[in-house]
Formats: C-alpha cells, sequence, structure tokens
C-alpha cells in the first residue's frame, strides 16, 4: 500500500483518553468540552511504509507509540477500507493544540501494507490490536471502547469537511500510550489487518 492522500489523526475518541483530559475542557482557552471531533494531520514527511526504520532526532529520548487504524475513503462518505496505523509522536503536555514539531517528525507515521474492506475486516467496533516491543506485549487497544464509533466519526467530520477519495481518518488512539526509544522493534497486530513493524533507529547526523 502506499498512502496518496491526506492522513488525519482524531484526538479524544477513547473513553480513557478523554476522561483524562477532561478536568482541564473547561479551562482556558477553550472553556468546555469540543462538541465536534478533534482533528490534525500527519504530513506526508511522516509516512513509513511497513517494515520501515524510522529515524528518531538525538534530543528525542522516547516516543509514544499510537496504535491505530485508519479508514481508508473511497469517496466523502465511502469506506474503501481498513489499514494498520502507527502514530508516533514525542511526549508532550498538551492534546489540545499540539505543535507539529510533536507529531510531523520524519518517518513518524507508520503503516500497513494490508487495506482490509468491512467484510474481510469486521466491524471496527470489536477491533483489538496487539502492541509489542521487542517481542513483549505492551498494550491491548479495544476499539468498543471508542467515544464515537467509526461510522459517528465520519459522518461529524462530514458536517464540517469533505474527504477525498485516499484520505484517511485515524479511529483515534488510547489514552495510556506505551513508550519506546531507538533500538526498539514495535509490532501492531491484529489478524484481519495483519502486522506493522517499525523500528527505530538514530537519526543520522
Amino acid at each position: 500500500m502506499t498512502l496518496q492522500g491526506t492522513v488525519y489523526g482524531t484526538l479524544l475518541n477513547f473513553r480513557g483518553e478523554y476522561e483524562a483530559w477532561q478536568p482541564k475542557m473547561n479551562e482556558p482557552p477553550y472553556k468546555a468540552p469540543p462538541k465536534a471531533p478533534v482533528l490534525y494531520v500527519k504530513t506526508a514527511n511522516t509516512f513509513s511504509p511497513n517494515g520501515a526504520n524510522i529515524p528518531v532526532p538525538a534530543h528525542v529520548a522516547e516516543v509514544e507509540i499510537g496504535a491505530t487504524v485508519g479508514m481508508v475513503m473511497k469517496s466523502a462518505r465511502e469506506v474503501a477500507g481498513y489499514v494498520l496505523l502507527n502514530d508516533l509522536c514525542v511526549p508532550h503536555a498538551s492534546y489540545f493544540r499540539p505543535p507539529v514539531k510533536f507529531r510531523c517528525l520524519d518517518g513518524f507515521l507508520g503503516f500497513g501494507d494490508r487495506v482490509r474492506s468491512r467484510n474481510e475486516a469486521g466491524d471496527p467496533a470489536v477491533f483489538t490490536l496487539k502492541v509489542s516491543v521487542n517481542g513483549e506485549l505492551v498494550q491491548t487497544v479495544r476499539f468498543s471502547e471508542l467515544i464515537r464509533s467509526a461510522d459517528q466519526l465520519l459522518a461529524d467530520v462530514g458536517e464540517f469537511m469533505t474527504l477525498g477519495e485516499g484520505d484517511v481518518l485515524m479511529l483515534g488512539c488510547a489514552g495510556d500510550r506505551p513508550r519506546a526509544k531507538v533500538g526498539d522493534r514495535i509490532e501492531i497486530a491484529m489478524p484481519a489487518l495483519g502486522s506493522l513493524v517499525n523500528t527505530l533507529v538514530a537519526e543520522s547526523a
């Protein structure tokens, strides 16, 4: 698979993540919980295919693993299929408007090579991902914990923007994200979608 469209991440769509940040939602500058989905863009320089090494800058001690599934669009409201994603980011203090420098470093979006239709992959509400670092299970992501289901997320996003063919909309990442460092091999797996493997390496000087 090759990513050809725009990739949109979704914040605050897992119950645990939302509840962790809920106490701050009434603080400035927003002063209220978000009513619409909170999105961000993973720029094209972040794309890393399955099996690729991902460079980590020397000043970054650890990265957060963002195991998720992306909806690959066939048209504005039609999903062509689902793909595994690893939305890496540098640990930071806010989910509301995180700077690009934390999320859009070179190579910081691993993507799987298998896109499966709903008939093949099943209902996204029951997706379960297993995340391993160096062969050790570090996280289980259950999409039954989504606030907005895949269908509802797509409908709500469609209220304020139009997705195009090839665009990818992430379902979101669980709040308790495991971390990894240079030298670690990260694997995200789900039987219907295969596995996504990337290794973190030191960025070349």
